[in-house]
């Protein structure tokens, strides 16, 4: 299998398999969703709330806010020494006071410790009016996307194959007459195949075929060459998603191959 970094951000990556399985790419996205560990808010104290929004919709929202999540420092909170009850191995705690006219934004909660600080710092909590307050203390931990969607930290992770148009060669001059009738830079012939230039164009391309309902000319996709595309909220990097994500599904390669072995 060959991999490709096709583009590499803070927030986003694409990359590119080759010679692999189409399967193993779903395997990666699924893993992302689901398995990805990552910071969220968890558990929220509300010591005075007189603004307009329940205490309740100040916690959902809490719990939405990308949190900077270092997975090396942390473990999960039922997995901890200190047995669950919260120690700064496995919760992360901020505090949030403020009160008069404005906007509550993410960047308003004040870590325990500065390493902790919100990056997102722009997201909308509430906004206060007059002389309204919001008092508040939450405690942040580790947990994956199979147990809530605020821990979900890679966002719309997908894959397109690579797109094969084959045509039958007794019908090349034909093919060359409907390559004439399409806009410029869409494909190219090269040999017996069609190559399209542009994956965002074949919308096109299918439908100058179909409204010339041409049946010598068939477009079909390679499994084995796939363009991988996800972003991030920024709780994680787009490269620590992937590595972490990879790591995860090594293991469970490893475990599911133990327990091959144990099978008499």
């Amino acid at each position: 299998m060959k991999v490709e970094v096709k583009e590499l951000k803070p927030k986003k990556a694409v990359l590119r398999f080759e010679d692999t399985n189409l399967y193993f790419v779903n395997s990666l996205r699924r893993i992302m969703l689901s398995e990805l560990p990552k910071l969220a808010v968890d558990d929220v104290i509300i010591y005075d709330n007189t603004s307009a929004l329940f205490d309740e919709i100040i916690s959902h929202r809490l719990g939405l806010v990308p949190i900077p999540t270092d997975l090396s420092l942390l473990t999960f909170k039922n997995e901890c020494v200190c047995k669950g009850k919260g120690c700064p191995n496995c919760t992360v705690r901020y505090t949030l006071s403020k009160e008069g006219q404005g906007v509550v934004y993410s960047g308003d909660l004040q870590p325990s410790e500065k390493s902790w600080i919100i990056k997102e710092d722009k997201i909308p909590i509430v906004e206060l009016f007059g002389d309204q307050r919001l008092i508040l203390e939450v405690e942040a931990v580790l947990g994956c996307g199979r147990d809530h969607a605020k821990w979900q930290s890679v966002q719309a992770p997908a894959y397109r194959m690579d797109t094969l148009i084959d045509f039958e060669k007794s019908n090349l001059s034909d093919v060359k007459d409907f390559i004439d009738k399409l806009p410029e830079k869409i494909v190219d012939l090269e040999g017996d195949k069609l190559i399209l230039k542009d994956e965002s164009k074949l919308p096109v391309l299918e439908s100058y075929i179909e409204k010339q309902k041409l049946d010598f000319i068939k477009i079909k996709k390679d499994p084995t060459k796939v363009t991988f595309y996800f972003g991030t909220d920024g709780s994680l990097t787009a490269k620590e998603a992937i590595v972490h994500s990879a790591k995860i599904l090594e293991d469970k390669y490893a475990e599911f191959g133990k327990q091959l072995k144990n099978i008499k």
